[in-house]
């Protein structure tokens, strides 16, 4: 039986806030429109054929934390066009916001704190968004000494209007900008619906090459006041996030049947309750990278495992199949048949 991570009671709202869990474990080069995932629930957004850069889970980081996120300018972007944007973004789950009543005259307030290191000083914007992505609230904080760590708090009062989702949709986008065309800049402190992810006058951190910035301890509550950043336990941290992405690495993957003499089904569980049921399957490698495992025998994949189709928010189903000498109906298992070999399955919002 697994447990939904959504029943654990945090004070912060962002999951992986210390950036601390990393099962993709690379470094994204963020240069298109689209969202790329990096550390667990962090993404970055860029835009196609203009500024590029890179986000990857870094040591440098201030007390009483050993990581953080660290995003640095390969390729810079001096002139952004009016509404083009570069952000760092955690999508928080409608489920994980349902207390703070926006959209209601019940809303309440929340405060964002967070530790900060850039290459360049200034001030900086980010802004908090709802699903529909047509409510925001710019917030600033300035960075007074480059390349040293510094601690921020920003408060937002809630939102009385729009549509806040509450369900396993997206709740609240949380944004640090990276770069904002004017379009997209606002004054701090108000919300509007129109599309606005800086703050008139940011430093732009994607105007600069080789310009780094990193963040760490990200904490968002309900309050006029910032918290000590809330420490969960490694495990209980890692099965937050594996609601949203779950890897599992080499060993045994699962246990299943022979369809026929070539293809078998295979049965995994997941260790938590992932927010929706998976549509796809990650892998790596070729073929031979993956091994069936029946009786006294052990062969090499013909090839590379796929989604196989039957799944839910508790398990899914692997097909996988060898060139020959199966049974159907024969008991068998999936494993690795090299290090670093993975299967993962993604439930993001």
């Amino acid at each position: 039986m697994t447990v939904s991570s959504a029943s654990q009671t945090t004070l912060n709202r962002i999951i992986n806030g210390n950036m601390a869990i990393d099962q993709r474990n690379v470094t994204s080069t963020i240069n298109a429109t689209g969202v790329t995932y990096n550390v667990d629930r962090w993404l970055g957004r860029g835009v196609g054929s203009a500024g590029v850069f890179t986000l990857a889970q870094d040591t440098t980081s201030p007390a009483n934390f050993t990581n953080s996120l660290k995003a640095t300018v390969t390729t810079a972007d001096s002139s952004i066009a009016s509404g083009s944007s570069y952000r760092v973004q955690q999508m928080i789950e409608g489920n994980n916001i349902t207390d703070l009543n926006w959209g209601t005259s019940d809303a309440q307030s929340v405060t964002l704190s967070f530790w900060v290191r850039s290459s360049l000083t200034g001030t900086f914007g980010g802004s908090v968004a709802n699903g529909d992505f047509n409510r925001f609230n710019v917030f600033s904080y300035t960075i007074s000494s480059a390349d040293t760590w510094e601690y921020k708090t920003v408060t937002i009062t809630g939102d009385t209007s729009g549509t806040w989702y509450t369900n396993t949709s997206i709740g609240i986008r949380l944004n640090f900008s990276l770069g904002a065309g004017s379009t997209l800049l606002a004054s701090a402190g108000s919300w509007g619906a129109s599309t606005k992810e800086g703050v008139t006058g940011q430093t732009n951190v994607i105007a600069t090459n080789s310009a780094t910035f990193y963040v760490t301890g990200v904490q968002l509550e309900a309050g006029g006041a910032a918290s000590n950043f809330e420490n969960l336990q490694y495990g209980q941290q890692l099965a937050l996030c594996q609601r949203y992405y779950y890897k599992r690495i080499e060993g045994l993957f699962g246990v299943g049947w022979c369809v026929n003499t070539t293809t078998t089904g295979i049965s995994i569980t997941f260790p938590t309750s992932m927010r929706t049921a998976p549509t796809a399957l990650e892998t790596t490698g070729t073929a031979t990278n993956y091994q069936l495992v029946y009786l006294a025998s052990a062969a090499a994949c013909s090839a590379v495992p796929a989604f196989g189709g039957e799944t839910s928010t508790e398990s899914t189903r692997v097909s996988a199949s060898v060139a020959s000498g199966l049974t159907a109906g024969q008991g068998v298992g999936l494993r690795s048949g090299t290090s670093g070999v993975y299967l993962a399955w993604s439930a993001e919002l």
